[in-house]
């Protein structure tokens, strides 16, 4: 592997720089007392680059690692391991990177085209169970099936049936066990929209009609619909292809919510204007009688798309809602509160349904620094929140719920996220109790080597 130093992109520097070791490591040391009845395994992937890249890099480029810690009976033990994409599995057998990304796009070679695709499917993004089966995802291909242990299975396509790529926040239905999940695409046709049952298969798949190529990183579901955003950031092939920004934010396209009935096709879709806006991710959606309330950050625009390496170019993403009603067509919203922050999270059990409790993480700063330091809970009942603040030099990532499987309310259960100390590297596994995350720590799970700054977290109980 190529000597780290030589990287000079500041995204595969710091906390942000690859672990070289696939490990396991046994009886973690624990600060505190990890709650007995949690068992299972916690799992955060993200980017973890290990090839020197071909040029410029973006953040989002780097090849798939799971990092998972399995707590049984009050223990802690930590595996990582890299997603064995057939792109990385062609530039392993090279021993060189072969492969661009969204600010260096390129065509691999021929032979390399062959083994591992035009694009590399890196699995970086995100994580879910459904149907028996674990799935890590990246939402410009289909999803990577890992097994208990980590270990990469392959490519998915549900017997064939898939067509295009698979969102990297598909929605599972606490109650009827669906899963349903979008796909985007810079390449006709646009935006498709999926439904897989509780057994597994892919019964039902739409293609939705959009004017333009847009990026749609999220969507949400209740129990009746699904919900997308159609903002105006849109691809530009021709510019990506000629080493540009990716993405154009194009206002006059304009923004608005499609509403798409379970089962529905295109024809049944509703459209509903709303102020140009950008959401990366969404917190919930519920129907209340004939509306549908939506909660997520929200930004005024997203600025020549992801310039990760333009200071000052990221818009602070502000608590929001909307009432969309059905009835009269009409669109309101508001601000919510005035901390920033994303990675926003509910209790799952309550996917789609109304939801009393929201956690979002703040940052430090906004110029895509992944500088989170800390969590807010939010009572949507009572317009209340609480806040826990991590130490001038730790960084967390998103707060995952872990429901307590012996409690009744909605907050019954605990917070996790990765936590690493800038002056020492050294990362944890941090635990709050989400009935009362102001009193700090439960438990604080010690790594033996540092966890690399990622993206989104999942707990799997045993």
């Amino acid at each position: 592997m190529t000597d780290l130093d030589t990287w000079q992109t500041p995204f595969l520097q710091g906390l942000m720089a690859p672990v070289t070791e696939e490990r396991d490591d046994p009886d973690l040391e624990v600060v505190g007392k990890i709650p007995a009845n949690l068992r299972g395994m916690f799992v955060r992937t993200g980017p973890n680059q290990q090839f020197a890249p071909l040029g410029a890099y973006h953040p989002f480029d780097g090849d798939g690692m799971l990092h998972a810690v399995y707590l049984q009976e009050g223990t802690a033990r930590y595996r990582n391991r890299w997603i064995e994409s057939k792109g990385l599995l062609a530039e392993r057998a090279r021993g060189h990177a072969c492969y661009g990304g969204m600010s260096n796009f390129q065509f691999p070679a021929d032979d390399v085209l062959l083994e591992g695709g035009l694009l590399k499917n890196t699995a970086n993004t995100a994580t879910v169970r459904h149907a028996g089966r674990y799935f890590s995802l990246l939402e410009a291909g289909p999803p990577t099936e890992f097994d208990h242990d980590l270990a990469t299975i392959g490519e998915y396509t549900y017997d064939g049936r898939l067509q295009g790529p698979m969102t990297a926040h598909p929605k599972v239905d606490p109650v009827s066990g669906e899963m349903r999940f979008i796909g985007y695409s810079p390449m006709a046709p646009y935006l498709r929209y999926s439904e897989v049952n509780a057994a597994g298969k892919l019964v039902h798949s739409t293609e939705i009609d959009i004017p333009a190529p847009v990026m749609m990183h999220d969507f949400v579901i209740t129990q009746n619909y699904a919900i997308v955003l159609d903002a105006p950031a849109v691809f530009d092939m021709d510019r990506m292809l000629e080493g540009g920004d990716p993405m154009n934010w194009l206002p006059g396209n304009g923004t608005r919510f499609g509403i798409i009935p379970r089962g529905g096709s295109n024809e049944d879709v509703r459209w509903f204007e709303t102020a140009n806006c950008y959401v990366v991710h969404f917190f919930n959606a519920w129907e209340s009688g004939n509306t549908i309330e939506i909660r997520a950050p929200r930004m005024e625009d997203m600025p020549g798309g992801f310039q990760f390496e333009n200071p000052g170019a990221a818009r602070e993403p502000m608590p929001w809602r909307w009432v969309i009603d059905l009835t009269t067509g009409k669109v309101t919203d508001e601000q919510t509160d005035d901390v920033a922050g994303e990675f926003p999270r509910v209790n799952e059990q309550h996917t789609g349904q109304r939801t009393r409790y929201a956690y979002n993480c703040p940052q430090r700063t906004w110029d895509f620094e992944f500088d989170f330091h800390g969590v807010v809970k939010y009572d949507i009942d009572t317009d209340t929140s609480q806040s826990h603040y991590y130490s001038d030099t730790e960084v967390s990532g998103e707060h995952v719920f872990v429901p307590d499987p012996d409690g009744t309310a909605e907050d019954d259960g605990w917070l996790m996220s990765f936590v690493t100390d800038r002056a020492t590297e050294q990362s944890e596994l941090v635990i709050l109790d989400a009935r009362d995350i102001a009193s700090g720590p439960v438990a604080r799970v010690k790594m033996v080597a540092r966890v690399p700054i990622g993206f989104h977290g999942n707990w799997f109980a045993d």
